[in-house]
């Protein structure tokens, strides 16, 4: 192959800002055919959505709504006023399954049952809150824009509607949608109340309203909702304007901050706002919140919030491995924000960070069988420590079956069943290859089979499979964790974090992409206090932790160094292996470290001269038995807490 058939990254150079003309197209037409994306889409399919569903109608989401046709309706059930997002999501998710003739016939009369009430419960005037329609409520409609949710209600109404409209062709759910979203037009928008909605969530659905149906008023209202964000619009209580990004206009904020999942619920509809309009200042503003993020406020999973009182996104540096809070819908809103500025910009590093938060933060949301979830997500778990998950007391010491506040399950539904929409995009007679998965691609102009292991292994084959008769550019993403790539067996290099192959493809023709996965050993940065002196391993784009069950040493006390990071051996897991059924077919790592000296039993011991650590000082100590090495086995992050409730640790301590 020649250098002219391989380039790097040709005109994707950084702080080149693709405007509505010039943004990097997503592909509806990409399907994951296998490997572990393919086996979470499967098990969304077979177990998660029928535990959903099941948990949907116990919980009284379903009658939330019949109830309504009632001439005395029974109460409302449930805490929140936005328990109608939950049966949205659920919808958007069933709309992708039933589109692709993969739902069964329970979840297809799920579909049109949940279908049939929405049309036959909403008002005249097109409003929909099973909560604020009861004629015996509390509250009216609109009473309470700050906590009500009736627009974030309405944006995932809106993302489930188009959703079925694409997917299924069934416009039904798009027919209430557009009722309820000209209603908020009618009465927020331009010359009508100025205010906006308490939780971030409509902006994103209110553009992608407009994409589908042509009309540039949900455009409009968008970017007003989005400009309006921090006028002090919202009656503030509970928590401070901080909580709703309402302090400071968008544009002025110096970085991401106050609840999580409003934060970036927000930057993801700003950045729909930017790719249609091309509105530099929101892109600057944009930018400036990503960077800042990025650097200092993810964790090393790509979790986002470090504050359980407020679900919040903590200082720049607040990191506390235990009390990590990383909701799993903050993983899935950062994936949507991450994968909007890359159709943005083109840039490979938003890739990298979706990458990393989807085989991490977000993959750890779900159990292994589908049937349980995590709403808040630690980086370590103490030998005693209590679950205390979505504001509620008690509760399992791990995964959970539902919750009080269910918004994260269905969340995971949705997200699941619209993988392969991140897998690939194009632009200017080029594919993009965005995520490796075993897939089928196709554009107009060519169609690939994708063969991989990946995440497991680092080799991606790709075959084509029709082409049309003229050259045609496939980008590889190279990952930033990726050294020594190879393409075809010889080393290459990237420019920008992409491999351009070009060249008039063939049908048969085939690329062979070389990642290698050795294990790395990370640091943190000296400001990052929580795991200063501790070290994380990671292998490709999975972070990896040590629970209890698989090593002899308690894990608090274990020390690694550099030669035992570098002499971690992945170990493959096949089918019914003795590591349980919950990690088979995932790649451990198989490791020693040293079991360090019991420390001293007092909380803050006196350092003196000569003594810079806590163990334990007086006659005898020099001559004990010198530290003993302790075979250790890490599992993936995104698999802990499938066995026995014990100790885990991402960061170790380091020698």
């Amino acid at each position: 192959m020649t250098s002219a058939q391989i380039r790097a990254g040709a005109g994707d150079r950084p702080g080149a800002v693709r405007t509505q003309a010039g943004a990097v197209a997503p592909l509806a037409s990409v399907r994951i055919t296998g490997g572990l994306l393919g086996e979470w889409q499967d098990r969304n399919r077979r177990a998660t959505i029928p535990h959903t569903v099941e948990q949907l109608r116990a919980a009284g989401n379903v009658t939330n709504l019949s109830r309504l046709l009632e001439d005395d309706p029974a109460p409302f059930r449930g805490r929140y006023p936005f328990l109608d997002t939950d049966l949205y999501k659920t919808l958007e998710g069933l709309a992708y399954e039933i589109g692709a003739d993969a739902a069964d016939e329970e979840a297809q009369h799920f579909f049109d049952e949940v279908v049939g009430l929405l049309e036959r419960v909403q008002a005249d005037d097109g409003y929909l809150n099973s909560f604020f329609q009861d004629p015996a409520g509390e509250k009216k409609p609109w009473e309470d824009l700050s906590w009500g949710h009736e627009m974030y209600n309405l944006g995932h109404l809106i993302q489930a509607a188009v959703a079925a409209e694409r997917r299924m062709g069934d416009g039904r759910l798009l027919a209430v949608a557009v009722k309820f979203a000209d209603l908020v037009v009618r009465r927020f928008g331009e010359g009508g109340q100025e205010a906006v909605c308490g939780h971030p969530e409509v902006e994103m659905a209110l553009v992608e309203l407009y994409r589908e149906t042509g009309n540039r008023d949900y455009l409009t209202q968008a970017r007003l909702f989005v400009d309006r964000r921090g006028q002090g619009n919202l009656t503030h209580r509970i928590f401070p304007p901080e909580y709703f990004q309402d302090h400071l206009p968008f544009r002025e904020l110096p970085s991401v901050t106050g609840h999580a999942v409003r934060m970036v619920y927000l930057a993801a509809g700003a950045t729909d706002v930017f790719l249609e309009t091309g509105d530099e200042t929101l892109f600057e503003a944009l930018d400036r919140l990503w960077d800042d993020m990025a650097a200092t406020k993810l964790y090393f999973t790509g979790g986002l919030g470090s504050r359980h009182s407020d679900e919040a996104i903590g200082d720049r540096y607040e990191l506390p491995s235990e009390r990590s809070y990383s909701e799993t819908c903050a993983a899935i809103a950062t994936m949507q924000w991450a994968w909007r500025m890359f159709l943005a910009t083109g840039r490979a590093t938003y890739l990298d960070v979706y990458e990393l938060v989807l085989f991490n933060a977000y993959a750890v949301g779900l159990s292994a069988d589908g049937k349980a979830f995590f709403y808040d997500n630690p980086l370590q778990r103490r030998p005693d420590h209590e679950q205390r998950s979505g504001a509620e007391t008690g509760g399992e010491l791990l995964r959970r079956g539902w919750f009080g506040c269910p918004c994260c399950p269905p969340n995971i539904v949705r997200w699941m069943a619209q993988l392969q929409d991140h897998v690939a995009a194009e632009r200017d007679d080029a594919l993009f290859v965005a995520q490796y998965a075993e897939s089928r691609i196709e554009t107009a102009s060519l169609a690939v089979t994708v063969e991989t292991a990946y995440p497991w292994n680092g080799d991606v084959r790709l075959t084509v499979d029709r082409a049309a008769d003229r050259p045609y550019a496939i980008k590889l993403r190279i990952p930033a964790w990726a050294r020594d790539v190879t393409l075809d067996g010889e080393p290459v290099a990237a420019e920008d974090g992409w491999l351009t192959v070009e060249r008039q493809w063939s049908e048969g023709d085939s690329i062979l992409l070389g990642l290698p996965m050795p294990v790395r050993a990370h640091g943190s940065h000296p400001h990052l206090d929580a795991t200063r002196g501790a070290v994380g391993l990671a292998r490709g784009p999975l972070v990896y932790c040590l629970e209890q069950q698989d090593t002899a040493a308690p894990v608090d006390d274990l020390v690694v160094s550099a030669n035992d990071v570098a002499g971690a051996v992945p170990v493959p897991q096949q089918d019914g292996a003795a590591a349980g059924d919950a990690l088979a077919g995932a790649v451990l790592l198989r490791a020693s470290a040293t079991a360090a000296p019991a420390p001293s039993a007092e909380l803050y011991p006196e350092l003196t001269a000569g003594r810079t650590d806590s163990a334990p000082q007086g006659p005898g100590t020099a001559d004990a038995a010198a530290p003993e090495a302790v075979p250790v086995t890490l599992v993936p992050y995104f698999l802990w807490g499938n066995r026995r409730p014990e100790a885990m640790r991402v960061w170790l301590r380091a020698h």
